[in-house]
């Protein structure tokens, strides 16, 4: 399926070890050589950098959607094909979601975990149908899961609510339950 548009939400943090790079590195190469086009946060640094290097020198496309307070020499990235530049977080989101046909989440900070919740909070609420799929490089999100778990223990969400997002370890995975995605009805937000 070409011409795919994926949003990766990732860090942006240079000072990460080596594995969280090598997952990213790894799903921009597959991304790549299938000609998908990135979505991302239009940074150089971090996981987005290498996630954006490594989709272009696979043969993939890269959009960067940056606001303009991030919009800076060093901090922008001068390999994307394509930056659009936003008035500021809630717009680029915002951007990032109607460009994109599918979400993935590789370990990340604070913003990538305010991304991919509000991408699912989105789907709950049915004003998506999109694929969402966390990539659990190193075990990364596992008390995140845990969390969730509580939330569905205690009724703070139905347990129906895991068939808005995928849990896998790898990019290949993630790419795997992208194409083959289909979107199950979900149960309405509400317990009545």
């Amino acid at each position: 399926m070409e011409n795919k548009k994926i949003c990766v939400f990732c860090s942006s943090s240079d000072a990460l070890r080596k594995p969280f790079y090598d997952a990213a590195e790894e799903l921009g190469i597959i991304m790549g050589n299938k000609k998908y086009t990135l979505i991302h946060g239009g940074g150089q640094i971090g996981l987005m950098g290498a996630m954006g290097r490594s989709v272009k020198a696979n043969g993939g496309k890269v959009i960067g959607v940056i606001p303009e307070k991030l919009n800076k020499k060093g901090i922008v990235s001068e390999n994307d094909d394509e930056i659009i530049v936003t008035k500021d977080m809630g717009a680029r989101k915002a951007k990032m979601c109607e460009l994109a046909d599918a979400f993935i989440a590789l370990p990340g900070g604070f913003g990538t975990l305010e991304e991919i919740l509000e991408v699912i909070t989105l789907k709950q609420l049915k004003y998506h149908t999109k694929p969402i799929v966390f990539i659990n490089s190193e075990n990364f999100y596992y008390n995140l899961f845990s969390q969730f778990e509580i939330l569905y223990q205690e009724k703070f969400a139905k347990e129906d609510y895991k068939k808005l997002y995928a849990i896998v370890s790898n990019a290949a995975e993630a790419i795997e339950y992208i194409e083959k995605y289909n979107y199950e009805i979900i149960q309405d937000k509400w317990f009545l």
